[in-house]
This record gives C-alpha cells, sequence and structure tokens, in this order.
C-alpha cells in the first residue's frame, strides 16, 4: 500500500454499522473496504485443496490479505467492534483467524457458535453476488427456522463486516451454497487455552481435508480416464 493511500481496514469505518440489540447484539458494516483494493486481495486470497474454513497461514497470502488480518486483529479493531456488541474488553481475548475460499452444500447449517467464543468478525470479498438468497448470512431467531429473519439477510459482497456477540441464542446460518464465497473471519476466544487448542484441531482439519482433496483429485482423474476410455 502506497503512502497516504487509504488503509485496508480502518476501525474508524465501523462507526457507520448498522447495530442491534435484540435478539442478540450484531451488526452489519458495508463498505470496510476500499474500492480499488479488490484486485489485490483477490490476487493475494489463498488457495485451499478444498471447501470449508482453514485456520490463517501467512505463508499462504499475499500481502493485502496479510495486512487485513493484521488489521482485524489488532487491538483498535477489537476495541471498535467490541463497543458496537457490548463487549468494551474484547481486545484483552485472544483471536483465532480462519479463512474461507469456497462453501459447499452441508455448509450453513443454523447455529449459535461455541461457548469458547466470545464474538466473531466475517468480512467478505465477493466483488458480486447473482446467486441470490444462497450463501448470504441470515441473523435469526430460531434455531429450528432458517426463515426466522431478525434481519435483512447479508450478501457476501466485498467489503461488507457481519459480527456478533456469542450467546445462547446468537442463531445464525445460510441457504445451501457450492460454490466460491472468500471470507476472513476473525473469532475472539475465551482463553490462550481454547486458542491452543482450536490451533491444533484445526491444523489437524486442514491436514485432514489436503488428504482428502488430493484422493480426490486423483480419484477423479482416474474416473475421468475411466469414462473416457468408455466412451
Amino acid at each position: 500500500m502506497h503512502e497516504g493511500a487509504a488503509p485496508l481496514v480502518d476501525p474508524a469505518r465501523l462507526a457507520g454499522a448498522d447495530v442491534h440489540d435484540a435478539p442478540f447484539h450484531f451488526l452489519v458494516a458495508h463498505g470496510q473496504l476500499p474500492a480499488d483494493a479488490g484486485p489485490a486481495l483477490a490476487a493475494d486470497f489463498p488457495m485451499y485443496p478444498s471447501a470449508g474454513f482453514f485456520p490463517y497461514r501467512e505463508e499462504d497470502c499475499g500481502p493485502s490479505i496479510i495486512a487485513v488480518v493484521e488489521a482485524m486483529t489488532s487491538p483498535a479493531f477489537a476495541q471498535a467492534l467490541g463497543a458496537r456488541l457490548d463487549l468494551p474488553g474484547l481486545a484483552d481475548y485472544p483471536a483465532l483467524v480462519t479463512i474461507c475460499r469456497s462453501l459447499n452444500l452441508r455448509h450453513g447449517t443454523i447455529h449459535t457458535d461455541s461457548r469458547s467464543k466470545i464474538a466473531t468478525a466475517l468480512l467478505y470479498l465477493c466483488p458480486d453476488w447473482p446467486n441470490g438468497s444462497a450463501g448470504a448470512l441470515r441473523f435469526l431467531s430460531r434455531i429450528d427456522s432458517i426463515d426466522a429473519l431478525v434481519a435483512p439477510e447479508i450478501p457476501p459482497l466485498y467489503g461488507t463486516i457481519a459480527a456478533f456477540k456469542r450467546a445462547d441464542n446468537s442463531f445464525h446460518g445460510h441457504l445451501p451454497f457450492e460454490g466460491e464465497r472468500p471470507v476472513v473471519q476473525v473469532a475472539w476466544l475465551s482463553s490462550q487455552a481454547e486458542l491452543e487448542r482450536k490451533t491444533r484441531r484445526g491444523g489437524f482439519t486442514r491436514w485432514l481435508k489436503k488428504l482428502l482433496g488430493s484422493l480426490d483429485a486423483k480419484w477423479g482423474a482416474g474416473r475421468s480416464r475411466d469414462a473416457a476410455h468408455r466412451d
């Protein structure tokens, strides 16, 4: 980023967020990224072997994504977010970063997030979203209905941040979607021990997904060759 350019993620931009206090604390903030940063962020976004959320590793990412993660895990960002989610001490909690490039149809079931999470923020990076409601985040009043919206659904459009304070009723999910939907997720956890536990588990999950992805590619190639021979 050249000298004098707007910061990629600026806590001050959260001042314009649409904040809700009921049925749980959540917010939606649009325009959280400079419009001209889109190409660099797309080029720097990591490639993964399969769908789902992967633990952030700096070596996977280009400089603009690294800058986004550094900004979203900074005390200043946590303080600004916490002020809007009734979490004045949010900056005191350790942050876990996961990144997702694509989803499959099993993602999006309604949940509240685990009790070890204090708050979660999602930064979406899709330049457009021609898929309608599929894959668009919904904050909900019930765990048994994806249609029980408490606010308009949130398409995963570039520069949109959706964030919420975890609670026993912080229900959220989305309609099934399969394909690319890049997002950076930051979750503030209840303790360093939880961060270490989730990091270990995430590392194992990453290894397993990579293994399954390579096996699927191998078997898929084999099936394609078999089909070609049958034709």
